[in-house]
């Protein structure tokens, strides 16, 4: 049971490799707020995002992303919500007036838990995320080995799993531009707006977005 091939296992995690390496709204959210306000924003962003696509694995190995694949309106009504979530949070980075860089004051529980939920609604109101795992996953099942939704889970837990190595060193790489940036406001607010204009720019592209992408 499970008894997968080297070839198979070779082949899932390159291309979960692949998967995590690549730039996207995941991606640009964890480091633009691990680059803002340090490590540990940058891990509160990163469980959020895990615990959004979690819900995505859950809906691949249950079936309902095969819904949201047959069904434009399912999949337009995400999408919308997804696009105008990266938008909003955008605008608000390029309306920011101060920010501070200061690692050392500690955040209360309150905003660590804003960072946690927007980085779980910047996974969860994704469809891109569920029609990948759609299609990614079910190369990987193989009928003979035992209970396909189990198969399922597995191979996108470890999507997870593989995030866990990648992931926390790009954080504590990227948390040394926030020490660089402490000093200078004005390029603190430059790199806000920035992060701002690339999420505004993922907004669009999600928005502008078909299933056939």
């Amino acid at each position: 049971m499970f008894d997968y091939s080297l070839t198979h296992w070779i082949t899932f995690f390159t291309a979960t490799v692949l998967l995590n390496i690549s730039p996207g709204p995941d991606m640009a959210f964890i480091f633009g707020q691990t680059v803002k306000k340090g490590i540990k924003s940058g891990f509160q962003a990163m469980f959020g995002i895990w615990s959004g696509t979690f819900i995505h694995i859950i809906f691949a190995t249950i079936g309902l992303s095969a819904i949201l694949v047959s069904s434009s309106l399912a999949f337009n009504t995400l999408k919308f919500l997804g696009a105008f979530y990266l938008i909003w949070l955008g605008i608000g980075a390029i309306r920011t007036k101060h920010i501070d860089f200061d690692i050392n004051k500690k955040q209360s529980l309150s905003k660590k838990n804003n960072i946690f939920f927007q980085g779980f609604l910047v996974s969860l109101l994704n469809p891109k995320v569920t029609i990948f795992f759609f299609s990614f996953l079910p190369q990987f099942i193989e009928i003979d080995k035992g209970n396909t939704n189990f198969q399922f889970f597995l191979h996108g837990f470890l999507v997870i799993i593989v995030a866990a190595f990648i992931e926390p060193p790009l954080i504590l790489l990227s948390s040394k531009l926030t020490g660089l940036l402490n000093n200078n406001k004005k390029i603190s607010l430059w790199i806000e707006r920035v992060f701002g204009t690339v999420l505004i720019t993922l907004g669009i592209k999600l928005a502008t977005s078909s299933l056939e992408d």
